[in-house]
């Protein structure tokens, strides 16, 4: 046994355990193979179908929109371009001008979503969506917002709760542009507040007498009619509010104040006092004591309305503010190559894209019939904010340059930060949002 062991030592001098060598049989295939054979088909199929790469340039539509709102995107933005935005430094100085009203009256652009019956196109609601997200491009925040006050706000209420006699009277010229609008919340003690409204509207025979005030009036000094938020019955809560349609011509209605703000200086903005305002009781809109769950039915469209042109503004001077980052040289190359400002760029464009498909959603669910008060205010909330971010950030990538009046971008952000505050302040959105978890 000893001399068998010693002469298998000498035939293997190292003991160390041998490699086993992989034995191919006949018809079988090693791991090797197979990793060569998968190498060629991946080539082979390189060579047969094209690498699938993105397109960050295409431009899709939201599922909302069909080919019918792109024809009519396409039409007001021609419209927009050519005959508003070479006005937009004129109107900022002056206000803009009311031929603006009939001139799209004409064209079929101030009722889109209303009943052809009353002279509107009878489109959907994205309609009004494209309307929102066009006038953008007008460079001009309070000529958008007056046209938003009077196809959003004032409007709608008519349609959903006045007689025959009142769509007649008021709907279809408004839509004509034959009158213009204007909507009556804000009072000088009463603004977030809606239930602390004092302005009285008193039964007298078969009238009402109405007292009080009304502020922050967007169209105030233009407006043809108010639609007006009063108390009628100041002991019944939320039951004691009524709308009233009152023309700005009656006795006793004051146009007292044309006011000075931050931005949306194209918009004109009024203090109005009503005094022993005498009107029939067919001036009610909708029912009496009925008031305040119409006029918080209307704030919904309006704070939505107000998010798509959000969305659409922070677009706007995102793009312009992209290119001049990859135009504008520091340091021997354009300042969109530097790390700092291409992550500004992103942070801008995914908030801008978060905002927009919220937007969206929320208005499908809307359209649909639903009556989605959360997700409306986190809309309005989110697409807020992130405008007012947006156009402070692209002041910041401009440099000085964004701070002159010269390049638009200041007014932006002084346009823009109104939408932390008009239709609902944040606070209030966020306590809208937080009550509806049962908090």
């Amino acid at each position: 046994m000893r001399e068998t062991r010693q002469n298998a030592r000498d035939r293997n001098p190292d003991p160390s355990p041998q490699p086993v060598r992989e034995r191919k049989r006949p018809g079988t295939h090693t791991a090797r193979d197979a990793t060569q054979r998968d190498a060629l088909a991946s080539q082979a199929m390189s060579a047969a179908e094209p690498i699938l790469k993105p397109d960050h340039g295409a431009r899709r539509p939201h599922f909302i929109f069909t080919d019918e709102h792109e024809r009519l995107r396409e039409s007001i933005h021609a419209f927009v371009v050519k005959e508003l935005a070479p006005h937009a430094e004129q109107w900022e100085e002056e206000t803009f001008d009311d031929w603006v009203f009939p001139r799209m009256g004409e064209l079929g652009f101030l009722g889109l979503s209303m009943p052809e019956a009353y002279g509107g196109q009878g489109g959907d609601y994205p309609c009004n969506l494209v309307l929102a997200e066009e006038l953008v491009h007008a460079r001009c925040g309070g000529l958008a917002m007056g046209l938003a006050v009077h196809t959003d706000m004032a409007t709608p209420p008519i349609l959903a709760f006045g007689t025959e006699e009142q769509k007649q009277a008021y709907l279809a010229p408004a839509i004509r542009g034959e009158k213009i609008s204007c909507l009556g919340i804000t009072e000088p003690d009463a603004g977030s507040d809606v239930a602390g409204i004092r302005t009285r509207a008193t039964k007298d025979g078969d009238d009402f007498v109405i007292n009080g005030s009304k502020t922050y009036i967007t169209n105030g000094h233009r407006a043809d009619f108010i639609v007006l938020v009063t108390k009628t019955d100041p002991d019944a809560g939320y039951d004691g509010f009524t709308l009233f349609l009152v023309d700005m011509d009656l006795p006793g209605v004051t146009r007292e104040k044309r006011l000075e703000k931050l931005g949306m200086h194209a918009s004109d903005t009024a203090l109005l006092a009503f005094q022993d305002v005498r009107v029939p009781a067919s001036a009610a809109l909708g029912e009496v004591g009925r008031g305040f769950y119409h006029i918080m039915w209307e704030l919904q469209g309006e704070r939505l309305i107000g998010a798509a042109g959000c969305v659409a503004g922070a677009q706007r001077v995102f793009d312009q503010t992209l290119d001049y980052a990859r135009e504008r040289t520091a340091f021997g190359r354009p300042i969109g190559g530097f790390q700092v400002t291409r992550h500004k760029v992103a942070e801008m464009a995914t908030k801008i894209e978060a905002a927009r498909q919220m937007v969206y959603t929320t208005a499908w669910r809307f359209m649909g019939g639903e009556y989605p008060v959360r997700e409306i205010s986190m809309a309005k909330l989110y697409a807020a904010r992130v405008a007012v971010e947006v156009a402070d950030e692209c002041i910041q990538i401009h440099g000085g340059a964004g701070y002159m009046r010269e390049y638009g971008i200041e007014r932006v952000w002084r346009d823009m930060r109104l939408n932390r505050i008009g239709a609902g302040t944040d606070e209030i959105m966020l306590e809208v949002i937080g009550r509806s978890y049962g908090l």
